[in-house]
């Protein structure tokens, strides 16, 4: 057994291979990192380790925040389930009825369930958009309602890496009079206690563990998509980007979401949990269970491999959720009532990272015990 004395926090003793897991990491050569595991909306496992910085002074604490890259898809996912289940959003309708200009360009008939399974056509902008376009949402909205699709909306997925958290996100300002950013806090993260936010305020700056490079790269370090040699949907956001104060600020409901392991494993609890969480009911069963009805299954035409999307979280088995650029993942089980979520600030090569399905298989050994 490694020596876990640097690993904090606690865990159920079925789960001694949750944080074994996070410690072999950390021997690999990672700077820091958390790992949650919820069962029945408690925690099984919330440990943390390592350091918030490339320099490995500061100690990662209980409460150190990182980028999540796009695992916050999942949470802007969520905040558009509620509305669904609420009677305010409806899934199976055009997306102009509540943003009029997006008909335009021949997407009348694209339908929000579209945007949410990345089925939508819009996988990138039209021309160039730097990570500073990122920042003046009305202007990256505005730019997709005026565009044409790539190709016919419903008949094919191509990841939409930045887009879609714009898309959704414009979808329930327009249902809500609220960003995401702050109907995240108001309706969700703010009544569970959860500490994740989209769109950060300046007073958590100094939990931000900023994110590190791959081995032998610099913060010029570019997004790319699994398998591509091309930056992920073209948009070139590097680690500096993400980095920046702005980007901190900056309201991109796909990506700039920061928050820690346990944050993200309770919020998304209430989708194993019925709906409810410790007493605080967001949405209803059934409503939960639209996030893994599938809709598309098939080769994704931007990330080039086979997937199986449903309404705003990938597919895959009996589980659903999503990961981030850098690693971080979160994995959501119904059957086990479970959730578990790693973040980190460490990154690695994509074709070469496999850390957060370590971190999932090493609870499943917990998960299977808890049903005994």
């Amino acid at each position: 057994m490694p020596d876990m004395a640097d690993i904090q926090g606690s865990y159920d003793d079925l789960f001694t291979a949750v944080p074994e897991a996070l410690c072999d990491l950390l021997d690999a050569g990672d700077a820091g990192g958390s790992v949650a595991v919820y069962v029945d909306g408690e925690p099984v496992v919330d440990v943390w380790g390592g350091h918030a910085d490339a320099g490995r002074t500061i100690p990662w604490q209980r409460d150190t925040l990182v980028g999540v890259w796009s695992v916050t898809k999942t949470m802007t996912a969520l905040c558009a389930l509620i509305l669904a289940d609420r009677g305010d959003l409806d899934v199976d309708v055009p997306v102009a009825r509540y943003w009029p200009e997006f008909a335009a360009a021949g997407k009348e008939q694209v339908l929000v369930r579209h945007l949410l399974s990345h089925t939508a056509g819009l996988p990138d902008w039209d021309g160039t958009v730097t990570p500073e376009d990122l920042y003046d949402r009305e202007s990256v909205t505005a730019r997709l309602a005026a565009q044409a699709p790539w190709w016919e909306p419903g008949t094919e997925a191509g990841y939409h890496s930045l887009t879609q958290g714009f898309l959704v996100g414009e979808v329930i300002r327009r249902v809500t009079g609220r960003g995401v950013g702050e109907f995240l806090a108001e309706q969700v993260t703010g009544p569970l206690g959860a500490d994740f936010h989209i769109g950060l305020p300046a007073e958590h700056d100094h939990r931000v563990a900023l994110t590190v490079p791959p081995p032998h790269r610099d913060e010029d370090y570019a997004a790319r998509a699994p398998g591509s040699t091309a930056p992920a949907g073209g948009n070139g956001v590097r680690v500096r980007d993400g980095n920046s104060v702005a980007w901190r600020r900056a309201e991109i409901p796909a990506a700039s979401g920061f928050g820690t392991a346990r944050s993200i494993a309770l919020a998304q609890s209430v989708m194993v949990c019925g709906g409810a969480v410790r007493g605080t009911r967001l949405l209803s069963a059934a409503g939960c269970e639209r996030a893994w009805q599938e809709q598309f299954a098939g080769q994704d035409r931007i990330l080039g491999m086979p997937v199986r999307y449903g309404l705003g979280y990938g597919l895959f088995g009996t589980t659903y959720g999503w990961g981030g650029w850098g690693g971080s993942l979160v994995m959501i089980e119904p059957e086990a009532r479970s959730v578990v979520v790693y973040v980190t600030n460490q990154m690695r090569e994509p074709e070469e990272d496999t850390r957060g399905l370590e971190v999932v298989m090493s609870a499943y050994d917990g998960l299977q015990g808890l049903r005994v």
